[in-house]
């Protein structure tokens, strides 16, 4: 019995939908019945044909229990529909049901935040200070242990629902008062906030012997921009061997010492040359497809046949994939591919009337889309059309940076003049750009005068915006412009770590005469 997502909602999409299916595909291949339980009738999870019986339910514990006792399953898998199945795992142990794969207790585990800080230290693993707090008062008192800035959420959430950079105390104060209706009495998470830190995933699958990485995905958002809204990079850009051999045996690690079976996700942090565990889920993750389709290996349809037959090699050997893969220090992973596949997220700002582009710790996409080429700059230019995001070759760009990124302020303006770019910006970002010696046009901000920056929008003087932001300016000028950029559909950037990708992929479109449309099998085979 597979236990879907439940309904499509921002944090938990389609990705999960295709693990079940392909989960139902594997057991099929293995003679065994199905049973698919979900509630969304736009997936093909509960299409007619893809498991042998289809219960269209609500993801609940009593409704589940229902199905559970009438059918009987040999085994239930809860790890493929993101977190709503995973939080039923407690319970349809205890009722006596067979949850295959990664059990309740390692689920348990990796959720507990104090039992899994305990894991990690006995593992000598490292990870950012951080406390877990039940009042407005404990939250104060630990964060100024730990030292600003701080990363806060409510703990058992997806998409990193109301999670907030918080800089200072009332900031905290007032986060707290928020938090406690979104958490349900659970404990609040404190961690301390790594500043311009690389964020890096991993996917791996683990049978308790053997662990096969299938990816290590370099977000181009630094940390604190949601893993769901980050553009990616597989394989990383910049990561040196020493940085990528300490995270793949930091998995193999954690895969086997915490008992995973089955699909497993990680996400880490570069700080300061070093790797800093984040956090890890002991099941799918949204970016399983994206990594199976870059790496030619069906990873859900592998895990499905480690957690029911428990051998990742012959799993490896059904799919007839060692051809493709390569043994390192013990750790199964695939042969090095002479492609780069950028993964990219797809936004709903233009459907959603009063909609804020800008990106933080709690997801806003509901989709994603891949570019693939030979290349890391033609990857993210092909992502950005497929996002209808399309990277203009001339123009004018106009940059608005806030305060904390005003010191990047000369790198942008400089790369984007030498690209044959006029630059325009308002007061601060043009006092920065001027100190740094970048030729800059001002321009007024909407509250200002006129002509202004929305007029420039609007007549289609501007081709592309770079604008980033924090909590403060959400509610001033700049949230304005970015409600111009949506309604004159400019494409535009919110982070200079993406700002600086562009202009990568921008000299690299400059120069070719047009990106070379290619099959993805083409590029596996």
């Amino acid at each position: 019995m597979i236990i879907g997502g439940g309904p499509n909602r921002i944090g938990q999409g389609i990705e999960f939908d295709y693990c079940c299916v392909h989960a139902a595909y594997a057991l099929n291949d293995m003679g065994v019945k199905t049973i698919m339980y979900n509630c969304n009738p736009e997936t093909v999870s509960t299409d007619y044909d893809t498991s042998d019986i289809l219960y269209f339910e609500p993801i609940d514990f009593e409704h589940v229990r229902n199905v559970v006792e009438k059918e009987n399953p040999d085994g239930i898998i809860v790890h493929f529909g993101g977190q709503t199945p995973l939080k039923l795992a407690k319970k349809l142990t205890v009722m006596g049901a067979k949850i295959i794969g990664t059990t309740a207790r390692v689920i348990d585990m990796a959720e507990d935040r104090e039992k899994f800080s305990k894991f990690i230290t006995e593992n000598n693993i490292k990870q950012p200070n951080n406390a877990t707090a039940t009042s407005e008062e404990e939250a104060i008192e630990k964060a100024k242990e730990i030292g600003y800035p701080v990363l806060v959420r409510p703990s058992y959430v997806l998409g990193g629902r109301a999670m907030r950079i918080v800089y200072n105390e009332s900031e905290l104060r007032t986060y707290m008062n928020e938090a406690v209706s979104v958490s349900h009495n659970s404990p609040v998470l404190i961690d301390q906030f790594l500043d311009r830190a690389i964020e890096v995933d991993v996917d791996a699958i683990c049978d308790g012997k053997d662990v096969y990485i299938g990816g290590i995905m370099q977000h181009i958002e630094e940390a604190g921009i949601h893993s769901g809204d980050s553009a990616c990079s597989l394989p990383s850009v910049s990561l040196s061997d020493a940085i990528l051999a300490k995270i793949e045996a930091q998995t193999q690690q954690i895969a086997l010492n915490l008992g995973v079976v089955g699909l497993m996700n990680i996400q880490y942090a570069i700080y300061q040359d070093d790797v800093y565990m984040i956090e890890v889920n002991p099941r799918a993750s949204r970016t399983v497809p994206f990594v199976s389709k870059a790496t030619g290996m069906p990873m859900a349809k592998i895990a499905t046949r480690v957690m029911f037959q428990g051998n990742l090699r012959e799993a490896l050997k059904f799919y007839d994939k060692f051809d493709v893969l390569r043994e390192e220090n013990g750790i199964l992973k695939p042969k090095k591919f002479d492609h780069v596949a950028v993964k990219e997220a797809v936004f709903p700002f233009n459907k959603l009337q009063g909609a804020d582009l800008i990106l933080g710790p709690e997801m806003k996409s509901t989709g994603e889309v891949m570019g693939i080429s030979k290349n890391f700059p033609a990857s993210f230019a092909k992502s950005q059309i497929a996002s209808a995001n399309v990277l203009p070759k001339s123009g004018s760009v106009f940059i608005s940076l806030v305060d904390i990124d005003k010191s990047f302020a000369k790198q942008i303006g400089e790369k984007f003049v030498q690209l044959g770019f006029k630059v325009v910006a308002t007061g601060g970002t043009h006092k920065a750009l001027q100190d740094a010696g970048v030729e800059a046009e001002f321009v007024y901000k909407i509250s200002e005068g006129r002509p202004n920056i929305e007029d420039k929008l609007k007549n289609g003087d501007i081709a592309l915006v770079i604008n980033t932001s924090d909590a403060k300016s959400s509610k001033d000028d700049a949230k304005k412009i970015r409600q111009a950029v949506l309604r004159f559909k400019i494409p535009y950037f919110t982070t200079v770590a993406a700002a600086a990708a562009a202009t990568e992929s921008i000299e690299y479109i400059q120069d070719k005469s047009a990106l070379e449309p290619r099959a993805l099998q083409d590029y596996l085979n």
